[in-house]
């Protein structure tokens, strides 16, 4: 499959296995841009974990077809993992969208060393087969109405699929790219924002196709998309190559620590030490705060855009609580384009904040997310006051670009700080504040947000204490991304620690040294065409992904 996106062959020229380390070593003429695309046709396939909820109102009438089932009261969440009687509730199966996340920070962490070990190719396969195979062992879990076995397979074996796909490519790209770590970075996280562009209406087309009296879909959308990444991930994974020991790009020289970029080091911290380092912590709580923030608005904008506005969504002098069913309905549809134009804002985000970091560098860039989040969420109480549409939506929208941004520039914060030599595997270790993260936000917004009804303010006021205390968050990450100083060299590896390190990491100085008969793992120049097909497998999805999601913004102009 590799040939698809470099043209080389697929199968070794000796007894090393396609998915080792040193299989994947470029040689002379390998163009590095080839590696972004096997990068996102990664990600944009597990990104699909954002868009997830687009099953759950069809697999809340799973059994019904037309209407859910209901279960008595007898039939709590441990009873619903088993039951063939009755639909599962949409709350029972929102439990999958935590998981997802949980998993994701918990095995980048846990594997992440592995993956430095074995390189990207050989852990993007196992992605490939854990959140492919999870879907399989999902869609059985939905023919035999046993939620059980969906938990494990998208929730569990999927989860963790979705931790280590994730991971793959970050230390690859910032080695491929150490003059543009973040655009590099950028790239591919922008692929896992996009995932669900694709995936939702791509699951809500093949649902309503397979829909029958006796079947909403659900099952057989599983199986054709499970089938359909495979391909693409796979391919992907295939197309990893990592650059010889010491490469760097033509023309291109690393300055030497100085004031001016005395944040970037070329030294390596081993991943064992980075629980006991303080600025690792400051990071993480940088991440915890932005994403927690993000993740509190991503669960709150649609909601609070109907209850705030009302009827003035659709020109009707009423509040939300005046409203009917048709008005309801009308405004949420309003709702729902709101929602897709944050979603384009939160993949923007990711590639525009990147590459800015690369000219701004990432301790100041986060320094602008705080300040200019904070004051963004300090107004929206106010423009929500003042009936001011426009100011309301353009600073959720640059929030939600920012909330992205924060996710594809963290990778490059850490290679500056760290080194690169094991940065994807702390990264993975980061991702659990991403964990933390998506328990706190929603916890904090839904909770303040029934406090406040319970107090009988008015709908449209019962968000402004929470935007105050998301402030507060952001206050708390500034306040630690100040604290961010370059390393005390004592943790960072002895030339002695680094050479043992790239040992067991099946480094080698030359590609040549892999083959043992003077060739390179990849000898040919890498062909424009094959360039170009690359990118084009993963633009044209990306690209129709857009179109949807535009037509859907479209309903809210």
């Amino acid at each position: 499959m590799s040939a698809v996106l470099d043209g080389t062959s697929a199968f070794p020229k000796d007894r090393l296995g396609v998915l080792d380390k040193e299989h994947i070593v470029a040689g002379p003429g390998f163009n590095r841009w080839l590696v972004p695309p096997a990068a996102l046709a990664i990600h944009l396939c597990i990104g699909m974990a954002y868009g997830f909820s687009v099953f759950w109102l069809p697999l809340s009438k799973a059994l019904g077809i037309k209407e859910s089932i209901k279960c008595g009261p007898e039939v709590g969440f441990f009873q619903e993992l088993f039951t063939t009687s009755c639909d599962w509730k949409i709350s029972t199966l929102g439990w999958m969208f935590t998981l997802f996340f949980v998993l994701l920070g918990s095995s980048a962490s846990i594997w992440g060393g592995w993956l430095e070990r074995v390189g990207p190719r050989k852990v993007g396969v196992v992605s490939a087969l854990c959140w492919c195979g999870g879907m399989l062992i999902s869609a059985l879990g939905v023919y035999l109405h046993q939620f059980w076995l969906m938990v494990l397979g998208s929730g569990v074996i999927g989860g963790i699929g979705l931790g280590l796909g994730y991971i793959s490519p970050v230390s690859t790209l910032i080695k491929w790219f150490p003059d543009r770590r973040g655009m590099a970075t950028g790239m591919a996280i922008m692929g896992f924002g996009g995932g669900a562009m694709i995936g939702s209406p791509l699951a809500s087309d093949l649902m309503k196709y397979f829909a029958t009296p006796t079947s909403v879909g659900v099952t057989q959308t599983f199986l054709v998309m499970a089938l359909v990444y495979f391909v693409f991930m796979m391919a992907g994974a295939f197309g990893y190559r990592i650059p010889e020991t010491g490469w760097k790009p033509a023309g291109w020289t690393p300055k030497p620590a100085q004031v001016s970029n005395a944040m970037i080091t070329q030294n390596h911290v081993h991943v064992s030490k980075v629980w006991g380092i303080p600025q690792f912590w400051l990071i993480w709580m940088v991440l915890c705060m932005n994403v927690s923030a993000g993740i509190g608005v991503i669960g709150m904008a649609s909601p609070m855009l109907q209850e705030v506005f009302g009827g003035s969504l659709i020109g009707v002098a009423k509040k939300f609580g005046e409203l009917d069913k048709t008005e309801l309905a009308a405004i949420a549809g309003v709702a729902a384009g709101f929602t897709a134009l944050l979603s384009l804002f939160n993949i923007g985000g990711r590639f525009f904040w990147a590459t800015i970091s690369d000219k701004l560098g990432r301790k100041l860039t986060y320094v602008v997310f705080f300040l200019l989040g904070g004051v963004l969420y300090f107004s929206i109480p106010g423009s929500a006051a003042a009936g001011s549409k426009v100011l309301f939506v353009a600073a959720f929208c640059v929030i939600l670009s920012m909330y992205g941004g924060s996710f594809s520039t963290v990778p490059a914060y850490l290679a500056d700080i760290f080194g690169t030599q094991m940065v994807g595997a702390i990264h993975g270790r980061l991702l659990t504040a991403w964990a933390t993260a998506g328990i706190v936000g929603p916890v904090v917004v839904n909770y303040m947000r029934e406090y406040q009804l319970g107090l009988g303010l008015p709908r449209e006021q019962v968000y402004n204490q929470t935007m105050y205390i998301l402030v507060g968050m952001l206050v708390v990450g500034l306040i630690c991304n100040l604290l961010v100083r370059p390393l005390n060299p004592k943790w960072f590896m002895t030339p002695q620690e680094l050479e043992t390190e790239k040992r067991l990491a099946h480094e080698k100085v030359k590609a040549s040294e892999v083959q043992g008969d003077g060739s390179h793992a990849h000898d040919a120049p890498s062909s424009p065409v094959f360039l170009v097909l690359a990118w084009a497998a993963v633009g044209i999805p990306l690209a129709w992904g857009v179109y949807r999601t535009s037509l859907t913004v479209a309903k809210f102009f």
